[in-house]
């Protein structure tokens, strides 16, 4: 299984940088069985039946881009030079990794001023990141975060334009609760109250899960031969609660449809034993072609880049030919790629019957 075996053409132009308005008006891509529909994510309660269950990741994206200045004391008094931090995960001992620019600019011990209530010091240097600890903790952390920091876009948009105050609407889904994601579970931010309702209406039931996604989520495949990938890894969390709804709807006969990748690796992580149970810590799932899928029956997600993780993840469910051919209409009628981009909704023939 080739590396190039999961690429393809995309023109520049079809790269999303800001999302459909509202929400829901996105297009949707709803691939049954062998049709492919040129839908809206509005139409979605059309495509679901009663007792379905949508799988949502409630993981909240924090103001992880940071930019400040690193103090520095020498002989002739104090200096400053401009820093930007990416924070990545928080560390057992209170620290927190972030990717800091320029590196090599600034010294253990040093701190770096990011506004008039966050500072943070350099505690360490380690495989290319640093190791910072903030001057706040808790509640009084998480506001001045939300003030001085900006959502970090993923790179094919940071490369386009910079991230903005209504980036901090835009790229957070409407039930995100927990606090800890880099990055945002892109197909939910699709979803409107008005959606939701309508969902309710048709039947539809919903669970909520954790998965807080890493900026790893971007880092390229770079081995030719796919199975030998080494997956980063998230933390993640089914509750009780979750499991035992999920395994009532597989019991009563319903379709369990997770809206995301990271809410499909986090079931199918959960339901390793062959079966759905309460589950928590890290994940490094790795979903390409010729995985059993113990829980998820169909995918609701956007379109994903060339050679990545998660095109094999979709190719794993509905075939790599299948994928090839819905990408091709994808791109043939001008769907938005990527985070901001449309979403599709993937149902292999089994769950489609």
């Amino acid at each position: 299984m080739k590396l190039s075996d999961f690429d393809f053409e995309l023109p520049e132009h079809l790269i999303a940088t800001r999302p459909a308005k509202p929400r829901s008006s996105a297009r949707l891509l709803v691939a049954e069985g062998d049709a492919i529909t040129d839908a809206h994510v509005f139409d979605l309660p059309g495509w679901l039946r009663p007792g379905d269950r949508l799988v949502l990741n409630d993981t909240k994206v924090i103001p992880a881009r940071l930019s400040g200045e690193r103090v520095r004391m020498g002989p002739e008094g104090e200096t400053r030079a401009r820093m930007e931090a990416t924070l990545l995960e928080p560390r057992a001992d209170g620290t927190w990794a972030a990717l800091l620019k320029p590196l090599k600019k600034i010294r253990e011990g040093e701190e770096i001023v990011f506004s008039e209530t966050l500072t943070a010091r350099l505690e360490a240097k380690e495989e290319g990141q640093g190791l910072l600890r903030f001057n706040l903790t808790g509640d009084d952390f998480d506001a001045a975060l939300a003030e001085a920091g900006a959502m970090p876009l993923p790179p094919y948009i940071a490369a386009k334009r910079a991230a903005d105050d209504q980036d901090k609407q835009d790229y957070q889904t409407v039930w995100a609760a927990n606090l800890g994601a880099v990055a945002a579970p892109t197909a939910s931010l699709h979803f409107d109250e008005a959606l939701l309702t309508s969902l309710r209406d048709k039947g539809v039931e919903f669970t909520h899960v954790t998965l807080h996604v890493g900026a790893g989520t971007f880092l390229p495949v770079k081995v030719e031969d796919v199975t030998s990938h080494k997956m980063h890894a998230e933390w993640g969390e089914v509750s009780e609660q979750a499991a035992a709804e999920i395994a009532a709807t597989k019991a009563a006969g319903g379709r369990v449809i997770p809206v995301g990748t990271t809410a499909l690796r986090l079931i199918e992580s959960a339901a390793r034993s062959g079966r759905i149970e309460p589950w928590r810590g890290e994940t490094d799932i790795f979903i390409y072609p010729g995985f059993k899928f113990h829980v998820a029956d169909a995918l609701m997600t956007n379109f994903h880049l060339p050679k990545s993780t998660l095109m094999m993840l979709v190719s794993a469910l509905i075939g790599q030919d299948r994928i090839k051919r819905i990408y091709d209409h994808a791109v043939s009628e001008g769907y938005r790629f990527f985070s901001y981009g449309d979403a599709s909704l993937l149902i292999p023939q089994d769950a489609a019957d």
